[in-house]
């Protein structure tokens, strides 16, 4: 009867088990069947796969506190926003389960959904999508939820989740108000509202009214519930007042961070150490308190993750102080640090460039903005600024070193004899003092090697011998060196700078390095193993060429032992230093005059690119104690003028009257007398320049010439300067010859070295210039001549007459394809050419045909010229030196 029982109550059950699944009948036991199976299953199961997801976000997410943080830890980038596969595999399981609820579990009977769960299973639905970054999905499913569920007790925060949406959709005006009228429809003050706040100040931040952020962000500070969130949002207050000047707010919201100490994140409470470091005031702030406080932040152990930072600001703190060599030291700890931070990386790089650069040593200068471009991003402005600083330290590197090279040569030149040996020898001593230092350091070097590699050592491995009785052991060696420094032998080791962490890893103490050292090294070779040829098993006797040594090589003989050469190094010589030392003329002259151009480029790049005045000045008054060559001493003393208008007034005055009295002829004079007095020319420089451009093309070189000098008046001071220097220069060429073109082009390459122009005039005048002066006239046959008219710029009707008369010859003689141009020459006369003759033979016969036929019947005189001599006479001007050779 059990039995029976039993198998009647559990196939009762099974039917009312199946009764409920129905998704068709709306009973009290399908509702709750389905509401618990969907809640405490699938909805459960796809929310705890949704916070390990959210979890792995932010984990894997790098706030950067360079920037204003977004209020939510998580940023959209453009490939992540496009359609494709789901980035985090708990997301997908959570949509998963959403639709699974959704698709078994929904009961939609009538129009009217009667699981009460359906809701929730489509916010997780848009929180996964939101969350995988498909936003116009989620922005559906929340839209779905607000159509067919406007009674939810979810709704406010769905509709916190779609305003979220339409942000991350850039559709923030939409976003402002909706949440607006949402914060006015809620009545509890729970996490909602501060979840509303929140994003509402997003809204506003995207679009830029930072005033109204504040307001909304104080507010989700008060009603949040998170910690993590409390302290991401005063630290965002804190750096809105950063960013609008007020100082003391900022510093407020900064502390607000610090003081919840363990309740928020230690990031945020380390960068608001930092970011409050920033406000420190130098003047009346207590350096003291302030060392100690850092101290301490670098002491504690739970900061040993933020050391990168707090070294950092270790660093900023002493460079504003004055203490540059503290600064670099901390500077060096934060980037041994291996930060993950590259800007914070970048910047310690930066800011010790900056020291170098400032203290005059470029090359290490040089060498930290490379370290610092590595790290920075390549499309910022700083990147730009910071790669043009370091374009600019190439020239100021390159004429650093020549002006030094050069310099130190000249000085040795006009030492006397004995005053060369004096140098010479002091040199010597002190090289003989680091010599012995290195030998000593190698020997310690070996003998420790020998020693930890003593299998008759049972103890530490890596102890090695420390007998100190033992004159081959590391005790020893390093005594005998405490006893050699003491006694004046060498001079004691000092520690220098860190060197930035380049792709370059090669130290300048490799011994090969040293000419000594090689030279020593070679000597001892010959004297131990003779001349030997290059070829394997070269040690053997055999190999041992039969004249070891020249006989002027050996020096002293051992009859103990058998001969030995004692060969003194030749760096241990003063005659091997004073017969470098050169002695013609002409090379001093070339030494003299590299230094005295490297000396105007350092000034001008001083002055112009880095606005560093006073070490402008005090470059070019060098210059002139030099007595530089005649074509740098004019510029040189205009340069000088410009800088002392602003550094010193009087001097600029005695500069101006200088070049006015010395130079009135010149242009630099024209210049200082008479300021431009033109109207402003419409349009940008570019525009203008665009236009000129255009008039030279078209071959109006006075036209060119008459605007150029009002337009680089106008322009003074503008990079455009430069290229209308430039096509001014070329225009001169066009109408005054060689000898004014060079005379531009020389004012271009020593007024504006730094530019494209500038290097491209110089370029012209070590490269072309030369060519163009060695040219002469041709007398072999040509394969192309040309008959010429010249003609008056003022005579306009003897200019139409030939015009005419010659387009009928052309016309008249298609077959020998003649072309007919009317060229510039100077500023006074022009020509009209005839192109295109085969030979001198072919010119002369149509030049008498042009006299003689009577449909033409041209007198004036003509000059027959190959196309070779033209190019001489246009460039040249010199059509008169042509026709007297050919008479």
């Amino acid at each position: 009867m059990k039995t029976n029982l039993f198998k009647y109550s559990f196939g009762t059950g099974f039917i009312l088990v199946l009764a409920a699944c129905s998704t068709k009948k709306d009973s009290l036991i399908n509702r709750n069947f389905h509401a618990v199976n969907t809640e405490y299953n699938i909805l459960y199961n796809g929310n705890i796969a949704l916070e390990a997801g959210i979890k792995d976000l932010k984990n894997q997410y790098k706030d950067n506190f360079w920037e204003p943080l977004p209020i939510e830890r998580m940023q959209i980038t453009k490939e992540e926003m496009l359609p494709g596969q789901t980035k985090n595999a708990n997301f997908e399981r959570a949509e998963t389960k959403a639709i699974k609820a959704i698709q078994k579990h929904s009961m939609n009977i009538q129009g009217e959904e009667r699981n009460p769960q359906m809701d929730e299973a489509h916010l997780l639905l848009g929180k996964a999508r939101y969350y995988d970054k498909r936003f116009i999905p989620a922005l559906e499913a929340f839209n779905y939820v607000l159509y067919k569920y406007p009674k939810s007790d979810k709704i406010y925060e769905v509709k916190v989740w779609r305003e979220k949406t339409n942000i991350r959709m850039e559709n923030d005006a939409l976003a402002v108000k909706n949440l607006k009228i949402l914060l006015n429809d809620i009545k509890f003050k729970d996490q909602i509202i501060a979840d509303a706040n929140a994003i509402l100040a997003q809204a506003f931040l995207n679009l830029e009214q930072q005033d109204s952020a504040v307001v909304a962000l104080k507010k989700a500070v008060v009603y949040t519930r998170e910690n993590e969130e409390k302290a991401r949002y005063r630290f965002i207050l804190g750096q809105l007042y950063d960013k609008k000047q007020e100082k003391d707010s900022a510093f407020l919201a900064y502390q607000a961070v610090i003081d919840m100490n363990r309740k928020s994140p230690r990031q945020y409470v380390i960068q608001a150490h930092a970011h409050q470091a920033a406000y420190f005031d130098f003047e009346h702030g207590d350096t003291l308190l302030f060392v100690k406080k850092y101290n301490r932040l670098l002491k504690d152990r739970e900061n040993r993750p933020y050391l990168d930072v707090l070294n950092h600001q270790m660093g900023l703190f002493y460079e504003k102080a004055g203490d540059q060599k503290k600064a670099m030291a901390y500077y060096n700890k934060s980037l041994r640090t291996n930060s993950q931070d590259q800007y914070l990386a970048a910047s310690n790089y930066r800011n010790m460039a900056e020291m170098y650069f400032h203290n005059a040593k470029y090359p290490t200068a040089g060498k930290y903005y490379d370290s610092t471009l590595i790290r920075l991003n390549n499309r910022t402005r700083e990147y730009r600024n910071i790669k043009k600083k370091r374009e600019n330290l190439v020239d100021v590197i390159k004429y650093e070193a020549i002006a030094q090279h050069n310099d130190s040569i000249l000085k040795l030149v006009a030492m006397s004899d004995d005053d060369k040996a004096n140098f010479f020898q002091d040199y010597i001593v002190k090289l003989k003092k680091e010599d012995a230092l290195r030998k000593i350091q190698e020997e310690a070097a070996a003998a420790s090697q020998n020693n930890s590699g003593n299998t008759g050592n049972t103890g530490n491995p890596m102890a090695g011998n420390t007998d100190s009785n033992d004159p081959n052991s590391t005790m020893a060696s390093k005594r005998r060196a405490m006893e050699e420094m003491n006694s004046g032998i060498v001079p004691p080791p000092t520690d220098g700078p860190v060197p930035p962490v380049t792709g370059n890893t090669s130290s300048s103490t490799f011994p090969f390095y040293n000419p000594s050292t090689l030279a020593y090294g070679k000597n001892e070779f010959r004297k131990k193993w003779g001349k030997r040829t290059l070829k394997d098993n070269w040690r053997l006797s055999v190999i041992k060429s039969t004249i070891d040594l020249a006989p002027e090589e050996i020096t002293d003989t051992d009859t103990a032992e058998g001969t030995k050469e004692k060969v003194e190094n030749p760096a241990y010589n003063t005659d091997f230093y004073i017969s470098q030392i050169p002695t013609d003329r002409k090379v001093i002259d070339s030494l003299g005059k590299e230094r005295n151009f490297a000396y105007y480029q350092l000034g001008i790049i001083y002055k112009e690119k880095f606005k560093e005045n006073q070490l402008a000045a005090s470059k070019l008054e060098q210059l002139l104690e030099n007595k530089p060559e005649e074509r740098l001493v004019l510029p040189t003393l205009y340069n000088l003028y410009k800088i002392y208008e602003i550094i010193d007034p009087a001097k600029a005055q005695a500069m101006k009257a200088r070049i006015v009295r010395d130079y009135p002829e010149t242009r630099y004079a024209q210049i200082l007398e008479n300021p431009t007095s033109e109207e402003t020319i419409a349009g940008s420089p570019e525009e203008v320049y665009a236009k000129l451009f255009r008039v030279y093309e078209k071959e109006d070189y006075k036209a060119v010439l008459a605007a150029s000098d009002a337009l680089i008046d106008q322009y003074t001071g503008e990079d455009i300067v430069s290229k209308f220097e430039l096509l001014k220069a070329n225009t001169i060429a066009k109408l005054k010859g060689l000898g004014e073109y060079k005379t531009a082009l020389n004012f271009v390459a020593l007024n504006y070295p730094n530019s494209e122009e500038g290097k491209q005039a110089e370029s012209l005048l070590h490269n072309s210039i030369p060519i163009l002066e060695s040219a002469k006239f041709d007398a072999i046959e040509s394969a192309s001549w040309k008959i010429i008219f010249k003609v008056g710029e003022n005579e306009k009707e003897k200019i139409k007459y030939l015009q005419d008369k010659l387009k009928k010859v052309v016309e008249d003689r298609k077959f020998e394809r003649l072309t007919l141009s009317f060229d510039n020459y100077t500023m006074d006369n022009n020509f009209i050419v005839i192109h295109n003759l085969r030979s001198e033979a072919a010119a002369r016969n149509l030049e008498t045909i042009l006299k003689e036929y009577k449909e033409y019947k041209i007198t004036e005189p003509a000059i027959i010229i190959s196309s070779e001599n033209y190019k001489i006479v246009q460039f040249r001007k010199n059509i008169e030196e042509y026709l007297a050779l050919k008479k």
